[in-house]
């Protein structure tokens, strides 16, 4: 990133710092951006609070217009929630239930499958293919009782990417009466050009799902968006809270939409440390899948190999996520932190490498 934008982006962390407070952050688990959001979402979030004796607006008006103008998407396609997770849950619960199947991937994100087993409905995996998502083992899992395919692209845990190009050859190879949905949580970091995507949309079986969690850094104000097609937006609404989304939490994402470039800066500063993190653990040896997201895989020789490590980051106060509940006991997940503490899993890193 260049010097000029990094002196911006390290200013307005500084500003937003001293204006919101913040917390000690020990944990490299939870995806969180390493930055804070921008100052002009701290300052409308503070405003909105002189409102809280009211409710928020149920069709998040305001907060539609601003993707609209940042995405070029379609504000009546458009839902909000709490979070990509609250999407995630109502759609599931809007087409799928007992005896229906929902088919995702080997390592997609742990949390669609507890929002299938909460109405009965029966969850498939496909193998992915290094780390990352097979159209092709899509297509042959697939079965008559499948009612939703749900694709991460990028990956979560792996970080990985396929091109826009698959994810249209997979629609095009769905039978019509399967809703495609794509959750493109950590999109920003990937630098494909989501209009191929989103023009999906229009054909009436996919939605595509993004959050303000990440790339903004608003994962403690819960604001999530999709777009979706009229028919299945109105049955997704059904399942929906009409206030899910505070007034405050509405005017943070709509000022942090509205900067572009901050939002942006965000995303270069942290992939620049999260790519040296990755050369670095390349060199000493560990497995790192290419990465477009805010956090790395790192793949150990074992399983007893990524315990080991886990538990000494741990002992010097750096929590990791373990990841045998995705049956990949030999890796961890290193979200992308201030980079004194990068450095300083770095070298524990490859000190254990090196025993």
């Amino acid at each position: 990133m260049h010097l000029k934008a990094a002196a911006h982006i390290e200013a307005m962390s500084a500003f937003a710092l001293a204006n919101f407070g913040g917390y000690d952050r020990t944990t490299l688990a939870q995806n969180e951006s390493a930055f804070p959001p921008s100052p002009r979402a701290i300052a409308a979030g503070r405003d909105a609070m002189t409102r809280s004796h009211l409710y928020p607006d149920p069709d998040w008006t305001e907060l539609r217009k601003a993707i609209a103008q940042a995405y070029g998407a379609e504000p009546d396609l458009t839902l909000c929630g709490a979070g990509s997770m609250d999407l995630i849950s109502c759609t599931i619960a809007a087409f799928s239930g007992p005896g229906s199947q929902v088919l995702g991937t080997s390592y997609a994100y742990n949390f669609v499958a507890s929002a299938v087993a909460r109405v009965d409905a029966i969850y498939l995996k496909a193998p992915e293919r290094d780390f990352a998502v097979s159209v092709d083992n899509i297509l042959t899992t697939l079965t008559p009782a499948t009612r939703i395919v749900f694709v991460c692209n990028p990956g979560n845990p792996t970080g990985t990417v396929i091109p826009n190009a698959e994810l249209l050859r997979l629609r095009a190879g769905l039978p019509r009466d399967v809703l495609l949905v794509v959750d493109q949580a950590y999109g920003e970091f990937d630098d494909q050009d989501p209009k191929p995507v989103f023009a999906l949309v229009a054909r009436g079986d996919t939605v595509v799902l993004r959050t303000l969690s990440k790339a903004y850094g608003l994962a403690g104000a819960r604001v999530g968006w999709g777009l979706f097609p009229p028919a299945v937006a109105a049955q997704v609404r059904k399942m929906q809270n009409s206030n899910q989304v505070t007034t405050s939490s509405l005017a943070m994402a709509v000022a942090a939409m509205a900067d572009q470039a901050y939002m942006r800066e965000t995303v270069a500063r942290t992939a620049g440390i999260r790519d040296q993190f990755a050369h670095d653990l390349r060199s000493a040896g560990y497995h790192v899948p290419e990465s477009r997201t805010n956090f790395v895989l790192i793949g150990f020789s074992s399983a007893a190999a990524a315990e080991a490590a886990e538990k000494t980051l741990r002992g010097a106060g750096i929590i990791v996520r373990s990841l045998g509940g995705y049956g990949l006991r030999d890796c961890l997940r290193a979200t992308v932190g201030p980079q004194e503490m990068m450095d300083r899993a770095l070298h524990i890193l490859i000190d254990m490498r090196g025993e």
